[in-house]
């Protein structure tokens, strides 16, 4: 088969996807990666045949978004010409983790694809939201990128065509430990922000990721280290406790390694809302906003918090052969 692969460029989550799931797919056929949307820190190691800069989310440094760099980052003519010309039309089966781009290519020549990811499983009612809901951000998560099939990933099958994380190898394959330190990646903070919020933690030692730097630096109890797979995933795998954002990728693999989690969803962005909700649902502490009460909130969090343990270790077989049992069988020459 000819598989076309559009990847969301927006934060690291889907990149790593899409790096551990190319070995799988390359069984069924050749596989052409489109990369849309430039705010990541990682990059993707696999054949890119396109690339976009979409439409991506950016990030203040104090929790929320920069709408102001998001509207910037908005090209009509150029995302209008790029729809026109993404040859969606020459492959037997297009895969679409949530870019708008190739949504609408193939809306525009009627090619069937297939919605693969989080995002997908919202489609569903049964899968979790906040007590408020947002119109907007249900709009968004159920049109920004349509198709005509979803597989949804979750943190839990909410329905049968939603399957758990697709989680990388060396976390799969780990033997966690707990070596004292916690681990902490908030990528809607910059530096100077994430050392006020953990140097007040004397008696705690951190690793914490920052897209902002690219060499490690020491700086009291807290050990800075730029943003890369090998190193976070050392870190995740030897620490006592993560705090992180409301995303679904990092939350996922700290549940596969049994280690206590604290969320703290960006601000304004309805889908970490949900993903808190669902994460809340399932015992794992979330924090709406960072207050004054941080200190005291992240001390009861050591004291309290469960350790809550799942294994996600089939998810991704049992994901493709879904998505494959339906698929579109190629035209032998």
């Amino acid at each position: 088969m000819k598989i076309f692969y559009a990847v969301q460029a927006t934060g690291n989550g889907h990149i790593s996807r899409a790096m551990e799931l190319y070995p799988y797919l390359r069984e069924y056929g050749t596989v052409d990666f489109f990369l849309s949307g430039g705010n990541s820190t990682l990059s993707l190691d696999v054949p890119v045949k396109y690339r976009s800069k979409g439409m991506s989310l950016y990030y203040n440094c104090n929790g929320g978004l920069d709408y102001w760099q998001i509207m910037k980052g908005i090209k009509p003519l150029r995302i209008r010409r790029e729809i026109r010309e993404l040859p969606v039309n020459e492959y037997d089966l297009v895969i679409n983790d949530f870019d708008y781009i190739t949504a609408a290519a193939c809306a525009n020549r009627g090619v069937p694809s297939v919605q693969f990811g989080h995002q997908a499983s919202f489609i569903s009612a049964n899968t979790p939201r906040p007590s408020a809901r947002n119109r907007t951000g249900e709009w968004i998560l159920k049109n920004y990128a349509k198709a005509s099939r979803y597989i949804g990933l979750h943190f839990e099958s909410y329905e049968d065509f939603i399957f758990t994380p697709v989680v990388r190898r060396d976390i799969l394959e780990a033997q966690p430990e707990d070596l004292g330190y916690i681990t902490v990646y908030l990528p809607s903070y910059c530096e100077p922000q994430l050392i006020r919020l953990f140097e007040q933690f004397s008696d705690r030692r951190f690793e914490i990721f920052c897209g902002q730097i690219s060499k490690e630096k020491k700086v009291n109890n807290m050990r800075l280290l730029p943003v890369s797979r090998e190193a976070f995933s050392t870190s995740m795998i030897g620490c006592h406790g993560l705090i992180t954002g409301g995303g679904f990728e990092t939350p996922a693999e700290a549940l596969h390694l049994g280690k206590k989690i604290l969320s703290v969803p960006i601000r304004s962005q309805y889908e970490q809302q949900c993903n808190a909700a669902a994460l809340e649902k399932m015992g794992v502490h979330c924090l709406q906003q960072v207050d004054n009460n941080f200190q005291a909130t992240v001390y009861n969090w050591l004291q309290n918090a469960p350790i809550i343990k799942k294994d996600y270790s089939q998810s991704i077989p049992q994901a493709l052969a879904h998505l494959f049992a339906a698929a579109p069988v190629p035209v032998q020459a």
